[in-house]
């Protein structure tokens, strides 16, 4: 059944239940993207654990995130269990050999694999703002935030870092809004509630170094397998937004960092978003823009994208048009959305005269889904009804012990499973406010000498008279004749404004230069 440079996804049969053929994905439209749709418990998971494994044995490199764990069953060799074994010979797969898979597992809480992180700076303020699900406002402020850090030589790394940042922001607002743009202490206000509200959801995690190397996801064995990275998700789920979040941040490092390379023989890597549907929830229009560019040019890097979830609708149109390998398994219709789901996934095949496609979805078995892919010179091929191979496998999760032991023996064991806190913005910014500071205390303290050495000398008399002058009428004190007074007053006035002036140059001074002279 397997045949070379293609993938087995399954067997098709006709309408009478004969076996008609195997269906197969060629590894070199693996990099166009794919649909994989159904109900819950249709099989969905099952489809994307035989075409991981396919990519892997093709010396594909695989990177997938594990929503329910049961994902995790990939890194053990498969059990020869009998619904497996039956469809085994249902399809012809002779022989049915098990083996286990190359597996790294990832874990942006660091609790069921090593640590995933990036920084601030490189998750961007566009991204971030959809983190935080900020308004346009708050979207400009981070924006400026940015353009602060990068001229000010203010590295972004964690939460402390952007706080420290906005702190400083907010303190210094109508300065640097005369410089980069308003800056409303509100919307500064509001960000920084946002960011505590992801420290307590766990982000603080998430951004920090050692940052995770794109590289590390796109590893090989020395047999010329693909390793199959599995980011533990469950946990993350509890934050559809940050996991969401993260996995668009990794399809853009990879669109940015990755060399062009045409229409390659097969994939450089592909990359599985499952849960799919909470990538376009709720999504700015400015955001679903850039999953449609990311997704659309990011193909000639090399790199496949396949979307799980379980409603084709959960895919914008404009997504959905670049995806051309497809697979759907059971819907139900019951609903007016539900059908109008049915009817989009039927219209989106090459019709097949041997059945109606629309029915058909309704009545797929579990295992079993409508498989279209492209061939030829790119076009899609006719719908079939097809019956997925079992896995090769351990088809269910991983023990505790057996995921230790996979990660003990990692490639990347070492590399992000410890905090590395270097120099950046926070610990800068408060270094130059006690600098700062440091300032201020001298200029006070040159300003109460400049005073003293104003009041503190000998008194101003006309020439003539000494200091044993007569005492005033009526027990008052004797003052200096006018004239010796007015002097007096004068020269004091002069010595104050001088040391008002040095105050008030230093203290700009320390407004522009507290972010190490923006200018420079």
């Amino acid at each position: 059944m397997l045949q070379e440079g293609k993938l087995y996804i399954g067997t098709s049969r006709k309408p009478d239940d004969s076996i008609n053929k195997g269906e197969y994905l060629e590894l070199k439209f693996g990099n166009r993207h794919g649909l994989i749709t159904g109900a819950t418990g249709t099989g969905k998971t099952v489809t994307l654990q035989i075409l991981a494994e396919g990519f892997s044995n093709a010396g594909v490199p695989v990177f997938c995130a594990d929503v329910k764990g049961d994902l995790s069953g990939i890194g053990a060799i498969g059990e020869p269990k009998d619904f497996l074994v039956k469809r085994a010979e249902q399809i012809g797969l002779t022989p049915y050999d098990f083996q286990e898979f190359p597996v790294i597992f990832w874990d942006l809480y660091g609790e069921k694999g090593h640590r995933v992180r990036t920084t601030m700076s490189e998750m961007g303020p566009l991204l971030l703002s959809r983190l935080m699900n900020a308004t346009d406002a708050q979207e400009g402020v981070l924006n400026i935030a940015f353009k602060i850090a990068d001229e000010g030589g203010l590295p972004l790394l964690d939460l402390k870092d952007l706080q420290a940042l906005l702190n400083y922001m907010g303190d210094n607002a109508s300065e640097l809004s005369n410089q980069f743009g308003f800056i409303s202490k509100s919307s500064v206000g509001s960000i920084q509630r946002e960011l505590l509200i992801l420290e307590q959801q766990g982000a603080e995690h998430f951004f920090g170094e050692p940052a995770l190397k794109i590289t590390d996801i796109m590893r090989t064995t020395n047999d010329g397998r693909g390793a199959i990275s599995v980011l533990a998700a469950d946990k993350l789920m509890m934050n559809p937004r940050l996991y969401a979040t993260f996995l668009l941040w990794l399809l853009s490092e990879l669109f940015e960092e990755l060399p062009e390379v045409g229409d390659p023989d097969k994939p450089k890597l592909v990359f599985f978003f499952d849960e799919a549907h909470l990538l376009f929830n709720d999504a700015p229009k400015v955001l679903v823009e850039r999953v449609e560019q990311v997704v659309r040019l990011i193909r000639s890097k090399g790199v496949g994208v396949y979307f799980v979830t379980q409603n084709p609708l959960d895919v914008p149109e404009t997504v959905l048009a670049q995806l051309g390998n497809r697979v759907q398994h059971a819907l139900r219709a019951y609903s007016p959305r539900e059908q109008k789901a049915v009817k989009t996934a039927a219209d989106t095949f090459r019709p097949n005269p041997d059945f109606n496609c629309a029915e058909v979805i309704t009545n797929l078995g579990t295992g079993e889904a409508l498989v279209s892919t492209l061939e030829g010179k790119g076009s899609p091929s006719m719908v079939e009804r097809t019956l997925i191979r079992p896995p090769a496998s351990r088809l269910g999760p991983l023990t505790e012990a057996e995921r230790q032991q996979v990660i003990d023996v990692s490639p990347v064991r070492g590399l992000y499973d410890e905090d590395f806190d270097r120099e950046s913005a926070y610990e800068l910014l408060a270094k130059r406010a006690a600098k700062a500071a440091e300032q201020a205390e001298a200029a006070r303290q040159a300003e109460e000498q400049a005073e003293e050495e104003t009041t503190g000398g000998s008194r101003w008399t006309l020439p003539g008279f000494g200091d044993d002058e007569r005492a005033a009428p009526s027990g008052r004190q004797a003052r200096p004749r006018s004239s010796g007074y007015q002097r007096e007053t004068i020269v004091e006035a002069a010595m104050k404004s001088v040391a008002r002036t040095v105050a008030t140059q230093v203290g700009r001074a320390l407004v522009r230069g507290i972010l190490g002279s923006l200018k420079r």
